[in-house]
């Protein structure tokens, strides 16, 4: 899972490099070329969007899945499972940590 983050962070970073070369090139471009490469813009955004669906969703069934073979073999397999455990470790704070945010409030 991890992994699997990790890369598609990569890509993301990828994309915005790619699509800032592309709005540099829109930005710079002679008055009768911009329309075209604003449509090529949006067009290559979109495309990127709609991929970026598409793989969440597809990690969203799978995370899905994983979850409901745990609550098949009862709650404590859940805490025992190293890709739970690797969720803490990917910067997201565990549910007490956000408790003691709530705590702190009052």
């Amino acid at each position: 899972m991890k992994k699997q983050k990790e890369k598609m962070m990569e890509e993301v970073k990828a994309q915005d490099a790619e699509l800032a070369a592309h709005v540099a090139k829109m930005n710079s471009a002679p008055e009768d070329k911009k329309l075209d490469l604003v449509a090529a813009v949006v067009t290559h955004m979109v495309e990127q969007r709609i991929a970026m669906n598409a793989r969440m969703e597809k990690m969203h069934a799978e995370m899905m899945k994983h979850m409901m073979q745990h609550m098949q073999m009862g709650k404590e397999s859940m805490s025992q499972c190293p890709m739970m455990k690797g969720m803490n470790d990917m910067g997201e704070k565990p549910a007490t940590d956000h408790q003691e945010h709530h705590e702190e409030k009052k």
